[in-house]
């Protein structure tokens, strides 16, 4: 056994370059420490999703490092796309010899890696393990199967992660680290603090005095019926005294525009937001409305209730403690979940993703040398 454990690290979106920052830290604060066996992390970036933000500005914001590698390999089909990250992390796993590679979440850049280590016969940790929709029209819950069934250890941020792996016959190599989430805000609470009332202000909006929305899945955007159906529902509960707010992703925008659906006063499309910008909307909003899994954690962590417009989630605890609805794409049961939402009153609050350690908990396993 050496004294370097070296890791490469396979990410392709923003939300995993966030996650990633908080395992990032973990390791720095390990080899500030460490008498003996540190670690070598090896960022790779696939390039599946090309942001603008993700600038010099969004790594200096959120002290993220600069990947090592940097594939490019843009948008395309779920075959060409995943076959050209497939060959870059090959490449790039032969050259480095990692005794671990680490990949997050259900996105195609976590399927390519996972499958490139495996073959090259590299174990691969995964995080966010065990999470399933039980929708297997969605490419994330394709992803996410394939990823932890060649996985060696398995980092579930929840109790149902585990029991959904061990429903699939996985049971060694399992660990319940919490949510890596969950340690990103606490992180940056105080940061996103720093800068909430010139946001506020400058968007013109009071605390509580909004509803969030973001849209993005193609299962809504993709489908005119149900993307039309968001649309009136955000229109019916939008005025000028209770806006809605929403940063549009870009394919959502083209949607909308295609369909030329109308904006009513109190509805506000915006440019996208930075992370911290972001984290300073949800918190102060009065109820958010989301298709995203990161956002309705997010909710969560900050005590706003969501309203998911999904027909189903991975996230299955935040809807049993009453804090999630689901709602689907209707515009009556969207409008019928968003009054619920804002009249509930809810005492409970667990701590569902454990205690901002995850990261730690994280580390200590890839050092432990523990396999399934």
């Amino acid at each position: 056994m050496t004294d370097l454990t070296r890791i490469v690290t396979i990410v392709g979106a923003r939300p995993q370059f966030i996650k990633a920052a908080a395992v990032s830290r973990a390791v720095t604060r390990h080899n500030a420490e460490a008498a003996s066996r540190r670690i070598d992390e090896r960022i790779l970036h696939t390039g599946q999703h090309y942001d603008g933000n993700m600038s010099q500005v969004f790594f200096d914001q959120l002290d993220i490092p600069r990947p090592h590698y940097n594939l490019a390999v843009g948008s395309g089909r779920h075959g060409a796309q995943t076959g050209k990250m497939l060959e870059g992390i090959e490449d790039v796993i032969l050259k480095e010899k990692p005794d671990w590679c680490l990949v997050y979440g259900d996105t195609n850049s976590t399927l390519a890696g996972a499958l490139a280590a495996a073959k090259l016969h590299i174990p691969v940790a995964h995080v966010e393990a065990g999470l399933r929709s039980f929708n297997r029209l969605m490419p994330e819950e394709i992803n996410r199967v394939l990823a932890d069934h060649v996985a060696e250890l398995l980092f579930c941020p929840t109790d149902a992660a585990v029991e959904n792996l061990a429903a699939e016959g996985i049971t060694r190599g399992v660990c319940r680290t919490g949510d890596v989430m969950y340690d990103c805000a606490l992180h940056y609470a105080e940061k996103a603090r720093a800068i909430e009332s010139s946001l506020l202000q400058r968007i013109g909006v009071e605390p509580k005095s909004y509803y969030l929305v973001t849209v993005h899945r193609a299962e809504n955007t993709d489908d005119s019926d149900r993307l039309r159906g968001i649309f009136d529902a955000l229109s019916g509960i939008s005025t000028p005294e209770r806006p809605t707010l929403f940063p549009v992703h870009p394919r959502t925008r083209h949607k909308i525009e295609d369909l030329d659906l109308p904006v009513s006063g109190g509805l506000r499309l915006v440019q996208p937001v930075p992370y911290l910008e972001m984290v300073c909307l949800e918190k102060n909003a009065v109820a958010i409305l989301t298709d995203s899994g990161g956002v309705q954690k997010e909710a969560y962590f900050y005590h706003v209730p969501c309203v998911t417009l999904r027909d189903e989630t991975e996230w299955v605890e935040t809807v049993d403690g009453g804090w999630n609805i689901l709602a689907g794409a209707r515009t009556t049961g969207i409008i019928e979940a968003v009054g619920r939402a804002t009249d509930a009153i809810i005492a409970d609050w667990p701590p569902l993703y454990g205690n901002g350690e995850a990261s730690k908990t994280i580390i200590q396993e890839l050092l432990s040398g523990r396999r399934r």
